[in-house]
C-alpha cells in the first residue's frame, strides 16, 4: 500500500536532512520505492508491514537511531490522502491562491471542541476548518507574518502538527497514485 510520510520540523527548524538521506533510510530499513518531493521533509513509500500509527512510531524510531534525527512522521495512505484532497473546503482558494491554503497534519485527532477553541484564539484573518487528524487553513495575508503559528494550534488542539501548502499536497498525491 503507498504512503505519504511528513516530517515535522525539518530544514526549517534547525534539523537537516536531504532528500538523499530520507531515501537511504527508507532504503535501508525495507522500503525499496521511496521517492522525496522538495527538501522539506516528504516521502511517498510503499508499505505492507506496517501502517498507521505503528508506521509512525517505526519511522521515527529509526531515524532517531539512524540519522540522530529527533522528529514526528505523520504518514497517511494514499487513499487517505486522496479523501484530504477530495473533502477541502476551499475550492476557490484552491484554484486562485494555493500557495497560501495549507493542510496541516496532527499526531493525532482534534476534537470539534478543540478546533472551535482555536478558531475563537485566531488572532487574524486565517480561516481554518478541523477534520479529525488534519486541519484546512487559508492565510489570506501569507503564512509569514501569520499569528496562527504551530505553537498555538498545538496549544489548543494538544498535537504535534506539520503543514503543507496546497500545491505540494497535490503532487504527493499525484506521486502516491502514480
Amino acid at each position: 500500500m503507498k504512503h505519504i510520510a511528513l516530517l515535522r520540523a525539518v530544514n526549517v527548524g534547525g534539523q537537516k536532512v536531504t532528500s538523499a538521506e530520507l531515501k537511504a533510510l527508507f532504503a535501508a530499513i525495507g522500503f525499496k520505492d521511496a521517492v522525496t518531493l522538495l527538501n522539506s521533509g516528504n516521502v511517498v513509500f510503499t508499505s505492507t508491514k506496517r501502517t498507521g500509527a505503528a508506521l509512525e512510531t517505526y519511522l521515527a524510531a529509526e531515524a532517531k537511531k539512524r540519522l540522530g534525527l529527533d522528529t514526528d512522521f505523520m504518514v497517511r495512505s494514499a487513499k487517505e490522502w486522496r479523501a484530504i484532497v477530495d473533502a477541502h473546503p476551499f475550492p476557490k482558494e484552491a484554484r486562485t491562491d494555493p500557495a497560501r491554503l495549507v493542510v496541516v497534519m496532527l499526531t493525532g485527532a482534534a476534537d470539534k471542541k478543540a478546533v472551535a477553541a482555536l478558531e475563537a484564539a485566531n488572532p487574524g484573518r486565517e480561516v481554518i476548518r478541523g477534520h479529525g487528524t488534519h486541519l484546512y487553513i487559508h492565510y489570506p495575508d501569507g503564512q509569514g507574518e501569520s499569528k496562527l503559528t504551530v505553537q498555538l494550534m498545538l496549544k489548543h488542539l494538544g498535537h504535534r502538527a506539520t503543514a503543507r501548502n496546497w500545491n505540494t499536497v497535490l503532487k504527493l498525491l499525484a506521486l502516491a497514485e502514480k
